[in-house]
Formats: structure tokens, C-alpha cells, sequence
């Protein structure tokens, strides 16, 4: 469950960064306006305890199986957005959501 958890976490990060950078008004069933509601829970610094109402929504409607596809290079975006991967890791988790089998 905890690797699940993480990866969830670490495509996140990587769907915010391609978003960003290729302008698009949504990745995965995400708008990139939308990334920005979770970012609190995973921060660097100062994060909160939990992941918002509103972030655990945005991550219900997120096409996980699409996140899965952005594994390979989810690192180096995680530092572009201040996001620590062992908080970012456990954000699907605590919303409640399961990454889908394939995605491992």
C-alpha cells in the first residue's frame, strides 16, 4: 500500500511540472490550477497535516492510471514544486483513493 501510495504521490508531482510547462489546461482530468490544492500537504516546508477536502477531490477525479504513465521522470519535478516525496507519497492514501493495479 505504501508504494502505491508513493508513486501516486511522486506522478502527481510530475503531472503539476508538465502541466506547467506544456501550458495545457488539464493533465490526467487535472487543471493545472486544480495540482495547486495539494501542494500544501506535500510541502518542503511548513506542510499541513492533511491534504485539503478539496485536494482529495481533485484527486478522485484525476485519471490515476494516466498519473501512472509519468513515473519515470516524477524526481526532478517534485524539487521544481517545493514537494517532499515521502509527504507527496502518501497523499492518495490518506484521501482514501488506490492507485490501479498496473501501476507499480
Amino acid at each position: 500500500m505504501a508504494k502505491v501510495q508513493a508513486l501516486a504521490a511522486i506522478l502527481l508531482a510530475m503531472v503539476i511540472a508538465l502541466a506547467a510547462m506544456e501550458g495545457a489546461h488539464a493533465i490526467c482530468g487535472i487543471a493545472n490550477e486544480d495540482f495547486k490544492l495539494c501542494q500544501p500537504a506535500a510541502a518542503v516546508n511548513d506542510p499541513t497535516d492533511s491534504p485539503s477536502a478539496e485536494c482529495c477531490a481533485v484527486l478522485g477525479k484525476a485519471d490515476l492510471g494516466c498519473i501512472c504513465r509519468y513515473k519515470g521522470v516524477a524526481g526532478i519535478w517534485l524539487r521544481m514544486y517545493h514537494i517532499d516525496p515521502s509527504r507527496a507519497m502518501a497523499l492518495p492514501g490518506k484521501c482514501g483513493l488506490t492507485m490501479p493495479s498496473n501501476c507499480s
